[in-house]
C-alpha cells in the first residue's frame, strides 16, 4: 500500500512538470511571435510612412498583409504538424520569422517590405495551431482552458511590456533599429525550444513512463465520448464549426484593429510623445491578463465554455461604442472605455479554444483549430486594413471604433444564439481519476 501511495505521488509530481516545462516554453514562443507582429503599430505611429515616403493607405496595407499570409497556410501547416513533428516545425519557423521581423527594419522598398510582411505572416501562421495541437496532446479537458490561456497570455503580456518598452526603444534608436532588436530573440530562442519541447508525453525525458501512460489513457477516454468524423471536409461543414469560424472572424476583426492601431489612436487623440503613448497603450493589456486568468480558472472549474465567451465580447463592443461616443468630447473618458474594451475582448480566449477539442475528435481537431484560426486571420486582415484606411481617410479614429465595436458585438451574439453547449457528461469524474493517479 505504501509503495502504491509513493508511486501515485510520483506520478502526480510528474504530471505537474507539464506546467513547469511545457507551458513556459509555449508562452515565450507565442510571446515572441506576438512581439514581431504587433510592434508594427508602433513603427506606424513613429513615422514609418514619412521615413519610407509612402501614403497612410499603403501603411495600412503593410500592417494588414501579415494577416493575409497568416490566413493562407495554417491548414496545410497544421496537417503537416499532426502527421510529422509539430515541435520541429515550430523550431524552423522561429528562425524564419525572427529573420523576417528583423528585415522589417532594414528594407526600404515598399514592395519588398510588403513581401516581407506577407512572408512573416506565413511563417507565424504555423505557430498558434501547432501549439494548440501540442497542448491537446498534453492536457486533459478540465485543464485545457487554463493551458490555452497560459499560451495565449503571450499575446497581452507581450503587448503589455512591448508597449512600455518599444516606445522608449524607438525614441532612443529609431523605429527601424527597434524592429531589428526585437526580431533577433526569436532566432536565439529556437535552440532552447528544441531542447525542452516534445510532441507527446512519452517522448519527453522529464516525464516518467507511468505518468505518460496514465495521461495517455485519460486522453484516449475523452475521445470515446466524441462523435466520430470520417473526414476533414465533413468536419469543416458541421454547423458548430462553421459558427465558430464566423464568430472568430468577427472577433479578430475587432481585436486586431484594436491591437495594431491603438498606439496611433492614443497618439492622435492625446498629442502625447511616443514614450507616454507606449505606457498608455500598455494599460488595457494589464487588465486583459488579469481577466484571462480569472475566466480560465472559472471555465475549468465549471466546464463552462460558450457562456463565458459571449458576455465579454459584447461588453468589449459596448465599451468601444463608448469610445466612439466620447472620442470627440474627452480623451480620458474615451481612453477609459478603451481599457475596459481591451480587457474584455481578451478575457474569453482560454474557454473559446477549449471548445474545439470537445466537439470534434482528435483525427480532425488540429485541422479544425487551424481553420477557425485562419478565419480569425482573415478577419484580422480586414480589421487591420479597414481601421487603418478609415483613420487615414477621416483623420481620426472614431470610424474605426465603430467598426471594431460592431464586429465584437456580432461575435458575442453568434456565440450566444448560434452555438450549442457541448456535453460534459463523465469528463469531471474521469479527470479526477487522473489527478488522483
Amino acid at each position: 500500500m505504501k509503495q502504491d501511495s509513493a508511486s501515485t505521488g510520483q506520478i502526480a509530481r510528474d504530471l505537474r512538470k507539464r506546467w513547469l516545462y511545457l507551458l513556459p516554453a509555449v508562452f515565450v514562443t507565442y510571446s515572441l511571435a506576438y512581439l514581431d507582429r504587433a510592434n508594427y503599430g508602433f513603427g506606424a505611429a513613429a513615422g514609418l510612412a514619412e521615413t519610407l515616403h509612402i501614403t497612410e493607405s499603403q501603411t495600412a496595407l503593410l500592417g494588414s498583409l501579415f494577416f493575409l499570409g497568416y490566413f493562407l497556410f495554417q491548414v496545410p501547416g497544421i496537417a503537416y504538424a499532426r502527421r510529422r513533428n509539430a515541435s520541429r516545425l515550430i523550431f524552423y519557423t522561429l528562425i524564419v520569422w525572427g529573420t523576417l521581423a528583423a528585415l522589417t527594419g532594414v528594407i526600404r522598398s515598399f514592395w519588398l517590405l510588403a513581401l516581407d510582411r506577407l512572408l512573416l505572416g506565413v511563417a507565424e501562421s504555423l505557430i498558434f495551431p501547432a501549439m494548440l495541437l501540442l497542448l491537446t496532446n498534453w492536457f486533459t479537458r478540465s485543464e485545457r482552458s487554463r493551458a490555452n490561456t497560459l499560451l495565449i497570455l503571450g499575446n497581452p503580456v507581450t503587448i503589455l511590456w512591448m508597449s512600455a518598452i518599444t516606445g522608449f526603444l524607438i525614441r532612443s534608436f529609431g523605429w527601424q533599429m527597434t524592429f531589428i532588436i526585437e526580431g533577433v530573440p526569436s532566432i536565439l530562442w529556437a535552440v532552447i525550444w528544441m531542447m525542452v519541447v516534445r510532441d507527446r508525453p512519452e517522448q519527453a525525458s522529464w516525464m516518467s513512463a507511468e505518468a505518460s501512460a496514465q495521461l495517455s489513457r485519460q486522453l484516449a477516454e475523452e475521445q470515446v465520448s466524441l462523435p466520430k468524423v470520417s473526414g476533414l471536409l465533413k468536419a469543416l461543414m458541421r454547423r458548430d464549426v462553421l459558427l465558430l469560424s464566423l464568430q472568430y472572424f468577427c472577433w479578430s476583426l475587432g481585436l486586431y484593429g484594436f491591437v495594431l492601431w491603438l498606439p496611433t489612436i492614443i497618439r492622435q487623440g492625446s498629442d502625447l510623445g511616443i514614450g507616454i503613448t507606449g505606457l498608455l497603450s500598455a494599460i488595457p493589456y494589464l487588465l486583459a491578463v488579469l481577466m484571462m486568468l480569472l475566466v480560465a480558472y472559472l471555465s475549468d472549474k465549471t466546464l463552462r465554455r460558450g457562456s463565458l465567451v459571449w458576455p465579454f465580447l459584447v461588453l468589449s463592443g459596448v465599451a468601444l461604442l463608448g469610445s466612439f461616443v466620447f472620442a470627440s468630447h474627452s480623451f480620458w473618458l474615451a481612453y477609459g472605455c478603451l481599457i475596459l474594451a481591451g480587457g474584455a475582448m481578451y478575457a474569453p480566449y482560454g474557454p473559446f479554444f477549449a471548445i474545439i477539442p470537445e466537439v470534434v475528435p482528435a483525427n480532425v481537431a488540429a485541422e479544425v483549430m487551424a481553420t477557425v484560426n485562419s478565419c480569425g486571420a482573415l478577419g484580422a486582415f480586414l480589421g487591420a486594413w479597414f481601421v487603418g484606411v478609415l483613420q487615414a481617410r477621416t483623420g481620426n479614429s472614431r470610424a474605426g471604433y465603430l467598426l471594431m465595436a460592431v464586429a465584437l458585438i456580432v461575435s458575442g451574439l453568434i456565440m450566444l444564439f448560434g452555438f450549442r453547449k457541448p456535453s460534459t457528461q463523465g469528463t469531471a469524474v474521469a479527470d479526477e481519476r487522473l489527478q488522483r493517479g
